[in-house]
């Protein structure tokens, strides 16, 4: 009699928990990550070599193709994170945008428009003319902060950027602007999502133009410059939520992101103020963001510090990452069948580049 009891008193816990389980709810927010793949307006830029992006240039860059663009990567943007989360991103780093004109063209578009989008972005000193920004609903991100940190590196010599100081605020910065390679700066953005307090680093680093091994150097400056950021939030406040985001131009198994940031492929890894990358795990699986020469790697990657993987939902956490890789994004003939349906002479496509995203969640009061 007395085991009978034991096991019905067992049965009823486990049914309790199972049921305590099943009824928590949660809050959940998209944060995202999109290259748009030149992002050009139809008008010449005198400052920046924009001149194949206008309708007499080499692409034959029309309004109809521009406008065509922007429908394209607004029913992207509406779409990403469903169906776990059928509202848009909250939060969308994006990169190769010519201007903040053309964010204001895109947030105005149909399918998001209504979403009430915030633009943060600062010109660049990219020869291109093309930034990084970040878009956010305004009805649950609130930007308190926002600074473009310039990345300096060099031709055929070291780069010169030294701290006299651990704080961010208090660099020597020595610029020689006749070998300075000019890129994309890191734009880091601090707010509130919702009421809590959280840091967005959204990154274009630089490209592999020259090879992979000779440009390799100036990506791993790019990682050393986030690892600083980082550093310097978590100074202020170990326990600080840091989002670094973008398009890296290398995959989560280069130096430039293993070592110089030391972003680690498992939850249990990641140390004290660490940070962890769960595009690793999916690189290892063969999936990718982007193809060349027909093989796949994941340049587009969301990247989070050890605050977001904590195990207790009472905050916002990460829960999960994914590719948007639906079929309408993917070329279905050609040379190219099978990747990601970019930009052609004859049309305006989606991009080169998937998106990434990520799930934030947090136990609902």
């Amino acid at each position: 009699m007395q085991i009978i009891k034991f096991h019905f008193c067992l049965l009823a816990f486990f049914i309790i928990s199972l049921s305590n389980a099943q009824s928590k709810r949660y809050v959940i927010h998209t944060a995202a990550f999109y290259n748009f793949e030149n992002l050009f307006d139809i008008y010449d830029d005198a400052s920046t070599n924009d001149d194949e992006w206008t309708p007499n240039g080499a692409q034959h860059w029309t309004k109809e193709k521009y406008e065509q663009k922007l429908k394209n990567l607004s029913r992207v943007i509406s779409e990403i994170g469903n169906p776990e989360n059928s509202n848009a991103p909250t939060l969308i780093g994006c990169s190769e945008v010519e201007n903040r004109g053309v964010l204001e063209d895109l947030i105005k578009q149909e399918k998001i428009a209504g979403y009430d989008y915030g633009i943060i972005h600062f010109d660049s000193p990219d020869q291109r003319g093309i930034d990084v920004a970040l878009l956010y609903q305004k009805k649950y991100f609130r930007p308190t902060s926002y600074a473009n940190i310039p990345l300096l590196i060099y031709k055929n010599k070291p780069i010169i950027q030294e701290d006299k100081n651990e704080d961010l605020g208090d660099v020597e910065i020595k610029i020689d602007t006749k070998n300075r390679v000019f890129t994309r700066d890191q734009l880091l953005v601090t707010g509130f999502l919702e009421n809590e307090e959280i840091h967005i680093i959204v990154n274009h680093w630089p490209s592999r133009s020259g090879g992979e091994k000779a440009s390799s150097p100036f990506r791993e400056a790019a990682g050393r410059l986030n690892r600083k950021i980082i550093d310097s939030l978590q100074q202020i406040n170990p326990m600080a939520k840091v989002i670094t985001m973008g398009d890296l131009n290398d995959g989560p198994f280069n130096k430039s992101i293993k070592t110089e940031l030391g972003a680690k492929a498992k939850k249990a890894d990641v140390p004290e103020f660490g940070v962890y990358n769960p595009f690793e795990e999916m690189a290892e699986r063969g999936m990718g963001t982007l193809a060349f020469r027909d093989s796949w790697d994941i340049f587009d990657q969301i990247i989070m510090t050890k605050s977001f993987i904590e195990p207790d939902f009472s905050s916002f956490k990460f829960w999960k990452a994914g590719i948007f890789n639906r079929p309408y994004l993917i070329q279905t003939s050609g040379k190219y069948k099978g990747y990601p349906l970019r930009n052609t002479l004859t049309e305006a496509g989606f991009s080169d580049h998937f998106p990434v995203y990520i799930y934030l969640i947090r136990e609902k009061l």
